[in-house]
């Protein structure tokens, strides 16, 4: 109780020393061209990884990976679908055709070098099986050797108790999507991109699906589809003719209950080579031990992810994805707080586990890698701590911490927040599911109370609009994107108080 009455009374001087300099300094050199992408198991995500551990190891914080070192590995699959793949559909009356990013994008999922389907289709609406919520999108149909489309996204509903209200549940993410599809043993599974359901454009998904996916190996004897994917709405509508309907009309039959799957008067066939390999890439582990005399049996995790998108060779002029915001700045952040708490003359009663996740932009693989394989040595995860993607534009007077409702730490937050006189912005998008895109849900699948904190959209000497304005329009213009670049006009200015804000409410977990 002392220790913690004490750290109560010293908080204002935790995490004063965070600087704003040093985070432009690991931003600017971890989105160089230099480190091309960051991409997963190549030289400049592999450099990326080799950077961190070091700084772990310049800051004191000691080594929390496997055997003893920096790193833990993570073994996975790349599987780079090859432009040469083809997509065709036969219809009554007309053929359809689709041109490769143009069109449709996607990757085989089981990690052969070929991959071809030749199936019939059905139309299953959001591909949902909820029964908490008295939804299956799958009643009274069978999909097996089939190709089923559907729309992302989930029924709209403003009631909290049907499918949490405007806000979106896992059940909406496109992860879900495949998984359940595989799961009903279909062959393929296609999302018809809207911007409304998916939250992005289509410049996003052909940036994300035409490259190189990470997966888990299978094992032996595990189905997976022959073709994951989405399609752009206009070939959606082409589809969709077929019955006499338009994409947006069927979406509309999905959103609506009693939804009932149907068949597609269309036979789809496609060949989807790929070049497969076994690729050995690391997350980065490093821990701040508990305070003298105090066992190590608890940690808060604090995670980021360092990998990006790396170089698409098939783009003219500029194609390193160098990933300055998402995610530079959620790494240097964490470093700085690595430093500053190793820097406690009094370290707090719990250890403080700083990891580096890999391939999150390939569906946070690292980091259910990390939480299902915990390599640092403690018995328990108490509590992570998520940041991933900082603006560049001062100082900001609200914050972002969707899910941390969900925590035991809620008061904590609010304490925290209400210390650094700023307030807690409603998520502005629920509808988007960020709770579920990023990589404390990993942690939060696994048990540990887990939340991201992000920036709010209020920026310090801006008007009520222009703050919003200015962030919507670097993710409209720069999300995903080779020009999510390191700019010397930078303000670091709120990323360094959100560092802050990030360690006072770890500090004040670590002592609870």
């Amino acid at each position: 109780m002392r220790l913690f009455l004490a750290s109560l009374l010293a908080l204002p001087a935790f995490g004063q020393d965070i600087a704003g300099p040093r985070i432009r300094a690991h931003v600017k050199f971890l989105s160089s061209d230099q480190l091309e992408g960051r991409g997963v198991g190549v030289r400049g995500g592999e450099l990326a990884a080799e950077y961190l551990a070091t700084q772990l190891e310049l800051l004191g914080v000691k080594p929390a990976g496997d055997n003893g070192a920096y790193f833990q590995r993570v073994p996975l699959v790349g599987v780079e679908p090859l432009p040469s793949g083809t997509l065709s559909g036969a219809m009554p009356g007309s053929l359809l055709g689709f041109r490769w990013l143009d069109d449709f994008v996607g990757v085989t999922q089981r990690q052969t070098e070929i991959a071809a389907l030749d199936a019939e289709t059905v139309f299953v609406g959001h591909g949902i099986t909820a029964p908490e919520f008295g939804w299956d999108d799958y009643k009274g149909i069978d999909v097996r050797g089939k190709v089923v489309v559907l729309f992302t996204g989930e029924p709209p509903s403003e009631d909290p108790a049907f499918f949490d209200g405007k806000a979106l549940t896992y059940y909406g993410r496109w992860t879900y999507k495949y998984e359940e599809a595989t799961r009903r043993g279909a062959v393929g599974c296609l999302i018809v991109h809207t911007a409304a359901t998916a939250s992005y454009g289509w410049d996003v998904v052909r940036s994300s699906w035409g490259r190189e996916d990470m997966q888990v190996a299978l094992s032996n004897g595990a189905e997976a589809m022959a073709f994951a994917g989405w399609i752009t709405e206009q070939k959606g509508d082409e589809m969709f003719r077929s019955m006499g309907k338009t994409a947006a009309e069927m979406l509309s039959a999905a959103d609506r209950e009693g939804f009932q799957a149907s068949a597609l008067p269309i036979r789809l066939r496609g060949s989807f080579p790929a070049k497969v390999r076994r690729v050995e890439t690391r997350n980065v582990v490093g821990i701040v031990p508990a305070g003298s005399n105090q066992p190590n049996t608890e940690a808060i995790v604090f995670t980021a992810h360092y990998d990006h998108l790396g170089i698409d060779r098939s783009k003219p002029g500029d194609g390193i994805y160098n990933g300055a915001v998402d995610n530079a700045t959620g790494c240097a952040m964490v470093l700085e707080l690595a430093r500053a708490w190793q820097a406690l003359e009094q370290k707090p009663r719990r250890a403080a586990v700083f990891v580096f996740v890999t391939a999150e932009e390939n569906g946070l693989r690292g980091s259910q890698y990390y939480a299902a394989n915990p390599t640092a040595p403690v018995k328990k995860m108490v509590l992570n701590l998520n940041l991933d993607s900082f603006y560049p534009f001062g100082r900001v007077s609200d914050v972002v911490v969707t899910g941390a409702g969900r925590t035991p730490y809620w008061k904590i937050v609010q304490n925290v927040t209400q210390r650094f006189r700023m307030t807690i912005q409603p998520d502005p998008r629920p509808e988007a599911g960020s709770y579920f895109r990023s990589d404390h849900f990993s942690f939060a699948k696994a048990g540990v109370p887990a939340f991201s904190i992000n920036m709010g959209n209020r920026v310090a000497g801006k008007s009520e609009d222009e703050g919003p304005k200015l962030m919507r329009g670097y993710s409209a213009s720069h999300y995903h994107q080779p020009s999510d670049e390191y700019k010397p006009e930078w303000d670091f200015a709120g990323m360094e108080e959100m560092a802050r804000y990030a360690f006072a409410i770890g500090m004040d977990a670590a002592n609870q």
